[in-house]
């Protein structure tokens, strides 16, 4: 089984967009922590993950996620997801993560819904 992960960051306006690709599981999960902690770092806390090109995740990535969630919501800012496929959302839905986090079809959408923070 392949385990590369594709991570390539794009910023626009206040959000920073990070897609992912391949696969994040055990042996990705820390360059993927190292991604978001970066962003973090540099004061990005509206993020975007697009998983448009993402194959699989394990609960390593799940946790990665959740890890982050609270630091970035303190500095009201959140972690948005969007472009998964149909076997990707799966996981997601199956640990609960669409009442946690916001899940859009498309990158325009998620990018908009920032904006419409109240």
């Amino acid at each position: 089984m392949q385990t590369d992960i594709k991570m390539n960051i794009v910023e626009k306006d206040e959000i920073a967009t990070l897609h992912v690709g391949g696969y994040l599981d055990a042996h990705t999960a820390s360059k993927f922590e190292s991604k978001i902690q970066k962003l973090i770092q540099s004061g990005n806390y509206n993020i975007i993950l697009n998983f448009a090109e993402l194959e699989y995740i394990s609960s390593a990535g799940l946790g990665v996620i959740m890890g982050n969630i609270e630091d970035i919501r303190n500095h009201d800012g959140d972690i948005k997801l969007t472009e998964m496929s149909d076997k990707i959302y799966r996981v997601f839905d199956l640990v609960g993560f669409p009442s946690l986090y916001e899940i859009y079809k498309t990158q325009e959408e998620t990018e908009s819904s920032f904006g419409s923070k109240s």
